[in-house]
């Protein structure tokens, strides 16, 4: 087995990946990125709609800052977020933008003067200041009181990482790609690298490294219908998971996107909507306002999926031969703005639908799109549980996003993360008593371990089929584990998936080659998606009651008395067919803003017995009101800027403030 050693593992070539390993590779320690396609091809290229910053250069985001962005996402979160976390990326986040922008990403500008845009279903004309011109500008996206979110036309994500590949290669950033990290290599209390499958050639291979970062992104090919890419089933977690050692937070916390397109589930963004897109039923009726009188389309995400499905149920669908769903109305925006602002978008809807958006509804219902749970880490994005062990973007649970989070919070979030990541990783190296020691015996024996595992696979002579249980566990997941949820469903989730864990071990494969082979592959990473949904189930059933995108029907209040708090899901025993949960208190009396309304539906829910007298402290605290100095409310109530790499503690620059 050959034996590659580096200073930073990063798996993962997508935004989180590159980004964190251009930060370590700036501070000078040598760099390799593992991918499983080339990178160029990571999911983080399906971002469409925006990057959320809080610039306040248009009109729209006018008065915009991060005060206003964090108290956006701690809402959007229901009060599950670290808000150490929150203020961290709320800070950096327009330091990113700017970043990018240097590096070449055409963000849309401001232009200055007349411009007509669609409010709430009327044309309007805003006027835009010279002083503004030529600034990134920004578009509304659901959950926030300001337009924020920074974009490119609808290609958002494919821009960034053309962009950060780019900077990537010109840093000699090695990436390798069609290799899959199937195993890290620790003892119980470090982490030391990877054990790698190389998918053209079936070799096996050991990467070492004093850090390792997992950034894979989400496992949203555990449901049956998600926008996710179809490398998405959650491998980076899942190696995390089997170690036994490092935790997973927030499983359970799944987000379901208002609008892929219907039968197909691909995504069709969110800025649709933040530029004045419309949501009709079967009668092409516009009926978020009868349920959301002030957002209505713009409500948060979790919110609008809730209403849309309530809305089909209640028998107000659009009937066809693939079932029911609603439209998505952009057609009032203009077939200009839709050619260059929405030009995916209408490609999309050409190529999988044979629709013209310009001229025709497009057939949407809500489907998987996110997970808010992942590795999880601390503030720097390192394990908790296994030193050595950073994550970053989707793969982790830093936990910016508690749990829903906001559009574009996501795509910030790899970067903002990435920069952070990076600089730890690079802190880490640099620590003397962090010098990696590590026995050529551990390494072969972990190899070795894998090794077993395929031949095992290999040589199987049982019956089951992998790809069969993998769509029964889908089936499962979407049936069970869905936007709504209830105690009965969820248990049978539960036994299902362990009747399944059981199958998964008497597959028998049609072929048995070492090299690319798809059975294989599907039949190792069944085995660890079973364990990520049953990490997602389980940690559904335990925990009773509603939060953000974790809605219970037969719990269907917020419970800050009894549920403010986090989950770690952990797997010590290999063959347990159920994750251990433990459970991460929330500390309400460290909070910045505590528990309370998040603007939605009814104020329904129950107060955790510290939230009044924290209250009492931060109105004291904020006595000062606007005039008080920044830095004096940050260490009254929750300093934060020490927490932040040196280099992005200063504070950010916008129109008005003085020179």
């Amino acid at each position: 087995m050959q034996i590659i050693y580096t200073d930073v593992l990063v798996i993962g070539g997508g935004l989180a990946g590159q980004r964190a390993a251009i930060g370590a590779r700036r501070r000078g320690h040598e760099v390799i990125v593992l991918s499983l396609v080339p990178a160029k091809r990571s999911h983080s290229s399906a971002a469409q709609g925006g990057m959320q910053a809080s610039l306040g250069n248009c009109l729209g985001g006018a008065g915009d800052n991060e005060d206003i962005h964090f108290a956006d996402t701690v809402r959007g979160s229901d009060w599950g977020a670290d808000q150490e976390v929150v203020r961290m990326f709320a800070h950096t986040a327009p330091k990113a933008i700017r970043e990018l922008a240097a590096w070449g990403v055409p963000w849309n500008r401001v232009q200055q003067g007349d411009h007509e845009i669609t409010v709430n279903g009327q044309k309007q004309t805003v006027t835009e200041s010279e002083e503004a011109h030529g600034l990134i500008t920004s578009r509304n996206f659901g959950g926030t009181q300001k337009w924020r979110a920074c974009y490119v036309s609808d290609g958002t994500g494919h821009a960034m990482l053309y962009t950060l590949s780019n900077q990537a290669i010109a840093a000699g950033i090695p990436v390798h790609e069609r290799m899959e990290a199937i195993a890290l290599i620790n003892d119980g209390e470090r982490c030391c690298g990877a054990i790698v499958r190389n998918l053209m050639t079936g070799e096996i291979l050991a990467y070492v490294a004093k850090a390792t970062c997992i950034a894979t992104g989400g496992f949203g090919r555990i449901y049956r219908v998600s926008t996710n890419a179809v490398i998405n089933e959650g491998m980076g977690a899942a190696i995390a998971l089997e170690t036994g050692v490092a935790s997973l937070g927030n499983m359970e916390a799944v987000q379901f996107h208002p609008t892929g397109i219907f039968p197909a589930g691909i995504l069709v963004t969110e800025g649709c909507r933040g530029d004045g897109g419309l949501l009709l039923d079967g009668e092409e009726h516009r009926f978020m306002p009868d349920y959301e009188p002030e957002k209505a389309e713009l409500a948060s995400r979790d919110v609008v999926s809730r209403r849309m499905e309530e809305h089909v149920k209640a028998g107000h669908g659009a009937k066809t031969r693939f079932g029911e769903h609603l439209w998505l109305d952009i057609r009032l925006l203009g077939r200009h703005h839709i050619d260059t602002r929405l030009r995916e978008v209408k490609e999309i809807c050409q190529y999988f639908l044979g629709v013209d958006p310009a001229s025709e509804l497009i057939p949407v219902r809500p489907a998987q799109h996110y997970s808010m749970g992942g590795i999880r880490t601390d503030y720097k994005g390192e394990s908790p549980q296994l030193k050595g062990l950073f994550s970053a973007g989707e793969s982790a649970c830093w936990d910016m996003h508690g749990f829903n989070r906001l559009g574009g919070n996501s795509v910030a979030e790899t970067v903002v993360a990435g920069m952070i990541v990076g600089d730890s990783m690079a802190d880490f190296c640099e620590t003397p008593e962090n010098a990696l020691r590590i026995s050529t015996s551990l390494i072969e024996t972990a190899g070795a371990r894998e090794c077993d595992k395929l031949k095992t696979i290999a040589e199987n002579g049982g019956r089951e089929s992998a790809f069969e249980l993998v769509r029964l566990m889908q089936e499962t997941m979407t049936d069970k584990v869905g936007i709504f949820r209830d105690g009965e469903r969820l248990q049978q989730a539960v036994d299902t998936l362990r009747q399944l864990q059981q199958r998964s071990r008497n597959i028998r494969l049609k072929s048995s080659a070492p090299g690319a082979n798809p059975e294989l592959v599907a039949t190792y990473r069944l085995k660890r998606m079973l364990k990520l949904a049953q990490c997602v189930a389980y940690g559904a059933l335990r925990r009773e009651e509603s939060r953000g995108a974790h809605y219970r029907a037969d719990f269907p209040q917020r419970n800050d008395r009894d549920w403010m708090r986090r989950t770690l899901a952990s797997w010590p025993e290999e063959e347990s067919d159920l994750p251990q949960l433990n459970y991460e208190e929330l500390d309400v009396m460290r909070m910045e803003m505590p528990p309370g309304w998040r603007g939605y539906g009814a104020k329904d829910y129950i107060d955790h017995p510290d939230t009044a007298r924290r209250q009492q402290q931060v109105d004291e605290a904020l006595k000062g009101g606007a005039d008080a100095d920044q830095h004096a409310r940050e260490e009254a109530l929750m300093p934060f800027r020490h927490l932040l790499p040196a280099h992005l503690r200063a504070d950010n620059r916008r129109i008005g403030d003085p020179t």
